[in-house]
């Protein structure tokens, strides 16, 4: 069974189609990039698949299970970085990852060590007694990809993780969410790619509410393909 079904799903805000019958699956283990130019349709997917929007038509599922008719058992299965971290500025990094452990339901006597876990993973571990107000642009990124990470979830949606960060940073964050391919599912949301070539498997191009192109990213980016990943992305950008 695949991680993620999506199939037919529409969604229209009175006379404009932010996603016009799009249908895709990920499977188990994956980095699926979505990528498409900015107003694209990836964040209304990411919101749908998330729990956060209703579509107007069509379905989704997460680990089997319909993210509307069955919501508590598809969140349950997914970690959400949304393209805001959501932060609360006046707690201590390790103040706020303890209560968003105590939202996703780890136990408290395996908070601590979960705690600790994700911040080995994202690189804050010497941030943690910190106020996260005083953290850098990309700390603050590495804290929200902790939250999501907490409880080990099977699936991870990452909208436009490196949002606003130095070149350094963002090669950071890259590397970590290759490093978790096979471990966690992964969709990451992004306008940029360089970053989908550097850390996805397979590719879903998005372009005005419709996939155009659905592959891996081998293949999309064979040279004897008569329309290769970067024409196929430069011609959507340019349009």
């Amino acid at each position: 069974m695949p991680m993620i079904e999506v199939q037919n799903v529409t969604k229209r805000y009175r006379d404009r189609v932010a996603l016009d019958a799009v249908t895709f699956t990920v499977e188990k283990g994956e980095i699926l990039g979505f990528l498409g130019p900015n107003g694209a349709g990836k964040s209304t997917m990411m919101k749908i698949l998330t729990g956060f929007l209703p579509p107007t038509e069509g379905s989704a599922k997460v680990a089997g299970f319909d993210v509307f008719e069955r919501p508590l058992e598809a969140k349950r299965n997914i970690g959400y970085l949304p393209e805001t971290p959501p932060l609360y500025p006046e707690m201590t990094v390790r103040g706020y990852l303890k209560f968003v452990g105590r939202l996703k339901g780890v136990p408290r006597a395996k908070l601590k060590g979960e705690v600790e876990r994700v911040a080995s993973l994202t690189g804050t571990a010497d941030v943690l007694d910190r106020l996260i107000l005083a953290l850098s642009k990309g700390f603050k990124q590495r804290v929200g990809l902790s939250q999501a990470l907490l409880g080990s979830p099977p699936l991870l949606i990452l909208d436009e993780p490196t949002e606003g960060l130095d070149p350094r940073q963002r090669a950071d964050v890259l590397q970590l969410i290759k490093g978790l391919a096979g471990q966690h599912t992964v969709i990451l949301s992004t306008h940029i790619l360089p970053e989908v070539k550097a850390t996805c498997q397979r590719v879903l191009i998005i372009h005005r509410g419709k996939p155009v192109a659905h592959d891996d990213l081998a293949k999309l980016a064979d040279p004897s393909r008569e329309t290769g990943l970067e024409e196929t992305f430069i011609r959507l950008t340019a349009a």
